[in-house]
């Protein structure tokens, strides 16, 4: 295949001269590579902002809902959180790069995401919970250590849970709920001891995901019958926001404290985010201003490697493969809500929004179709760099791997509109080859391998992280090493 000078400069596996050099300023100049840099920027500003936007929507509603607390400010709360993830969902791409998510530096991980998004959520930390022997026990709601406070920041059971309802934030009212609080989440080895983010305002908003008979808790076998409630998710009952609600320490009152704490506290994690993607800010201009060949790559591989990664290890594996092949409810990305078919969805589209170089926008009415693009991008992506390139064979395969993908994503939506949600789905009686959960898994595990070819081609390395997941996503039944 022939390669033009520019494309050379890129399949280059080692580059140390600036190609296409302007010598008055000693500037690299490559015009593609720029384009798809600042097409990336550009998405994940837009993105980002919308999800900020989205955030304080969505903070505005928890507001009404404490100052009137009744069904219907509960259910508008509730929309305007599945709201704020479409956008958010998308952005899921921009992680494992040291991005402003991860990082405050370019270099350590010591970003926001952990305060913003992780998960699983250490649920019997903040409120009551229903404990059982399979889907409810230590490996579910136990948490090893915490730093809130519960237990003299020692391990939590569940047995600690279900004999003391009381054992934990919202029942101890001598624990102040504020931004320092919630700053504690994610400290313990296994992280479980998450209390921050939007899970953990899920959490609040919705419950336990129990049986609609007899609000006890789900489990592998009766998981089906979790869904014949007035809607899918956690069965919160309103009172739990009404109960002596004036009486500053009652749990009631707690709730709304704590809701409005960590939407205050979201929404000033994810502006800290956004704004590390403005035009001037340090990690913008760091990430699209290239002064060498070696530059160039670097900045590619970030790109892919999110896209790699994201799809291979974290999607296919973390949030999938590990509740799929376990039958675990509570390992699904969003438990709560039951909104984990949108997690797949969104996570998966932002993935090829940094290939195709485009950002529609997000639903705001829930409906599956975008309809908010005030911030849509249409710009230059790696796509089109292949197409310079004349890689046009690795391009078609791009594009049949991504359509793979989205029609076994759309299944899985599909079935969670239609009153199958996720969590019923990966019940060991409904799996089969045919399973949107496992076809997704392998179209997600191709979808990586030809991302991975991408970084090949252009000599970039590897760009799937092997560490970002145990599971074998060829075998999506599999449980061993996840």
């Amino acid at each position: 295949m022939k390669l033009n000078k520019l494309a050379a400069c890129i399949a280059a596996s080692t580059l140390l001269v600036a190609c296409g050099s302007d010598s008055n300023d000693n500037s690299y100049s490559n015009p593609d590579v720029q384009k798809v840099l600042n097409t990336n920027a550009d998405i994940a500003l837009a993105a980002y902002q919308d999800s900020v936007i989205t955030a304080k929507a969505l903070q505005t509603e928890l507001a009404k809902f404490k100052a009137n607390p009744i069904a219907d400010n509960l259910t508008a709360a509730k929309k305007a959180w599945l709201v704020a993830r479409e956008p958010y969902g998308q952005t899921e791409v921009y992680r494992f790069r040291n991005s402003p998510i991860d990082s405050t530096d370019y270099q350590s991980e010591d970003g926001p995401e952990g305060d913003i998004n992780a998960w699983p959520l250490g649920e019997a930390l903040i409120d009551y919970v229903a404990t059982n022997n399979s889907d409810f026990g230590d490996d579910q709601v136990g948490v090893t250590a915490n730093s809130a406070g519960i237990n003299g920041n020692g391990a939590l059971t569940a047995a600690n849970a279900s004999t003391d309802n009381s054992n934990n934030i919202i029942g101890e009212a001598s624990i102040t709920i504020d931004a320092d609080l919630l700053a504690r989440t994610a400290t313990a080895d296994d992280e479980h001891d998450v209390i921050a983010g939007y899970h953990a305002i899920e959490f609040l908003l919705w419950g336990q995901d129990l049986r609609s008979d007899n609000q006890q808790p789900t489990v592998g076998t009766d998981r089906d019958q979790a869904v014949n409630a007035t809607a899918m998710g956690g069965q919160r009952p309103l009172t739990d926001f009404t109960t002596n609600v004036a009486d500053p320490d009652s749990p009631a009152a707690r709730r709304h404290q704590y809701l409005e704490v960590a939407a205050a506290k979201l929404v000033a994690d994810l502006e800290q985010v956004r704004d590390g993607w403005k035009e001037g800010a340090t990690y913008r201009t760091a990430f699209t201003r290239i002064n060498s060949d070696a530059e160039a790559n670097q900045r590619l591989t970030e790109i892919l490697t999110g896209m790699g990664t994201l799809s291979e290890g974290e999607l296919a594996g973390e949030r999938m493969q590990i509740a799929y092949a376990g039958n675990s409810q509570e390992d699904e990305h969003s438990c709560f809500s039951d909104n984990t078919h949108r997690d797949v969805v969104l996570n998966a589209l932002g993935v090829a929004n940094s290939y195709y170089g485009n950002y529609a926008g997000y639903d705001s009415d829930l409906d599956g179709t975008v309809d908010v693009t005030t911030n849509a991008v249409d710009g230059f992506g790696i796509d089109e760099l292949l197409a310079a390139r004349q890689q046009t064979t690795l391009a078609t395969q791009l594009d049949n791997a991504f359509t793979a993908t989205a029609t076994a994503y759309n299944k899985i939506d599909a079935s969670a509109r239609n009153g199958v949600p996720f969590d019923v789905l990966i019940m060991e009686a409904n799996r089969s080859n045919t399973n949107p959960v496992a076809e997704t898994i392998l179209a997600l595990n191709a979808q990586s391998v030809k991302i991975q070819q991408v970084a090949t081609q252009l000599g970039l390395g590897d760009v799937v992280d092997d560490d970002a997941s145990g599971c074998d996503t060829t075998n999506p039944g599999s449980d061993a090493g996840c």
